[in-house]
């Protein structure tokens, strides 16, 4: 019987390897060893203080080869410690890896984006000449939040702050304070309709018979918009205190005598207006039922006269005169015998 085959020595050759091959094998089994070991001997050098940072270490093997190992970046001192980890804060830090479970995605700075017009614009988008940048925009909201900030109701004191005109209590409407330097109570406005009620431009306009440049003037008339409730995209509604726009009409038409006598007076030449149009309109009916008439009469009473235009042969060899009256152009053809 054959006995089995005993494992190669470590320092020998392996069986079907030639020497070059047996050599880098010792090679590279030597600095798998000496990554290994340098961990440790790096350690125990920097705490016996020996060896500097530029030292080397020279691992034997069985076939009397070595490998250099140069430790590099191992401070002497604690100071250079220091001083390293400063400098490597100020060197720029490497990107994170990126995920591959994520797929497939593009990493953008927002803050270096910038509108190329490239795709549709509104008009909202556009100051002038030139789009808003993301900044400008940034410093639009931040106006608006102070804006907000600044029409907040102020805190109330009890020996300074204003009073409602009709019960005297401080909770009053600031908005109504602020825009129509009205005080007043959110309660009594609610309570007296006919003072504090809000009427629309079309209404100031229609029943108060007052014109757009008066509603404009923010001196003689202030006024509180409001976004449209028809549509967003419609212009804000202008909405003016009862109170206020009364007194402006009474002061243009003379009181409320005066503007019911004007609206009396409006009407009564709207109503002449339509009437003269409704009237206008039955002459002109007259006029073209007279024209159809006279038109009719005339062809009733025409009387055709004829006359010989041209000469037709037809595919039988008949010979046929077409003949046109002068008056109103009308064509017969008579046969010829």
């Amino acid at each position: 019987m054959s006995s089995p085959a005993s494992p190669p020595a470590p320092g020998a050759a392996a069986p079907g390897l030639n020497a070059q091959q047996a050599r880098l094998a010792a090679l590279n089994r030597l600095k798998a060893k000496s990554k290994l070991t340098s961990q440790p001997s790096s350690s125990s050098a920097a705490a016996s203080g020996g060896g500097a940072s530029g030292s080397s270490r020279i691992a034997g093997g069985s076939g009397g080869a070595g490998y250099v190992n140069k430790q590099a970046n191992v401070p002497t001192s604690a100071r250079n410690m220091v001083q390293q980890q400063q400098e490597g804060d100020k060197q720029p830090q490497a990107p994170l890896r990126r995920d591959p479970g994520l797929g497939k995605y593009f990493e953008y700075d927002l803050s270096k984006l910038h509108n190329s017009r490239g795709g549709f614009l509104t008009e909202e988008d556009l100051e002038g000449d030139r789009i808003k940048s993301v900044v400008e925009l940034a410093r639009e909201k931040q106006r608006e939040k102070k804006m907000m900030r600044e029409g907040e109701e102020p805190a109330i004191i009890a020996d300074r702050s204003p009073r409602c005109i009709e019960c005297g209590t401080l909770e009053i409407n600031h908005q109504f304070y602020k825009i129509f330097d009205v005080r007043v109570c959110k309660n009594c406005e609610k309570k007296f309709p006919e003072k504090y009620s809000l009427l629309t431009k079309t209404e100031c306009k229609e029943d108060y018979l007052l014109t757009d440049p008066e509603l404009k003037d923010e001196d003689l008339l202030p006024h509180l918009l409001r976004p449209n409730p028809h549509a967003s995209t419609y212009s804000n509604m202008m909405l003016f205190l009862r109170e206020q726009v009364e007194k402006v009409a009474w002061d243009k038409w003379g009181g409320e005598e005066g503007l019911d006598d004007e609206w009396k007076r409006r009407e009564e030449f709207k109503k002449r207006k339509r009437e003269e149009k409704f009237e206008q309109g039955l002459r002109d009916l007259r006029k073209r039922t007279r024209n159809n008439l006279y038109q009719r009469r005339q062809e009733a009473e025409h009387t055709h006269q004829y006359e010989d235009v041209d000469e037709l042969i037809d595919e039988e060899g008949d010979k046929r005169v077409l003949q046109r009256c002068f008056g109103c152009g009308a064509e017969q053809e008579i046969e010829v015998l």
